[in-house]
């Protein structure tokens, strides 16, 4: 089972020892988790992952290019079109362009010229309670590589529990998704029943965060390292 740390700010080359899948940078002012500097040098073997909020698309380019992000997760409102702009940008050949015409989203307001030196995962989220209408990701599937669940709450994320995981017995597709939402060691026995249990079956990754810090955006190395031993060891 592959590891997602998001929220990270302050330790990150520290918690990049423990080899997660996944690391998360949040681009989003209202967080407290909000990542301004820059990302220290990585393993090619962890992906970064930019966190928006119904950012405008020229501005998640512009953190795909500053940072080199490998994949970007949509935390917000955005539409299959929104999301379709993203996919087919990053499909084109480099000296191809979209145009705002073309794609008739308001948030790309110029030509932008791709880039083909790597592909750009695209994670779409979204947030559960007790009950979801699954029916509502059948426009993105053509337009994501991963759907993420997360726990309905007052913040886009972060909100620090877990919701009825017994929801996604309903769910209808075949795409790989995240588990997030207030995951943290107390839930361990909870996430190991869970990967025995049908439903897990494209359970992609395990998305950790709020439950591993010391304040927002510094982690606790020693929990995260528990975390991820009991994981590896018992799935």
């Amino acid at each position: 089972m592959k590891i997602k740390i998001c929220g990270m700010k302050y330790n990150t080359a520290e918690v990049a020892k423990l080899q997660p899948n996944y690391l998360g940078f949040i681009f989003y002012k209202k967080s407290s988790r909000n990542f301004e500097g820059d990302i220290p040098e990585l393993p090619k073997t962890i992906k970064k992952v930019g966190v928006f909020v119904d950012e405008a698309i020229e501005v998640i380019m512009q953190k795909i290019e500053k940072y080199d992000l490998d994949a970007i997760q949509l935390h917000g409102n955005e539409s299959p079109d929104y999301c379709k702009v993203l996919k087919r940008h990053y499909e084109k050949r480099s000296d191809e362009v979209i145009s705002s015409k073309e794609t008739n989203c308001h948030a790309l307001t110029k030509s932008i010229r791709t880039r083909n030196d790597k592909l750009i995962e695209i994670i779409k989220v979204f947030s559960i309670k007790d009950k979801f209408d699954f029916s509502q990701l059948q426009p993105y599937e053509d337009y994501v590589d991963y759907f993420l669940f997360d726990t309905k709450g007052k913040l886009p994320g972060g909100n620090g529990y877990t919701f009825n995981w017994d929801v996604l017995k309903d769910y209808p597709s075949t795409k790989p998704y995240f588990l997030s939402g207030g995951i943290g060691l107390e839930e361990m026995d909870n996430v190991l029943s869970f990967m025995q249990r049908e439903e897990s079956k494209y359970c992609h990754a395990i998305d950790i965060n709020s439950k591993f810090e010391i304040k927002p955006g510094l982690k606790a190395i020693e929990k995260l390292e528990e975390f991820i031993t009991n994981l590896s060891f018992r799935t």
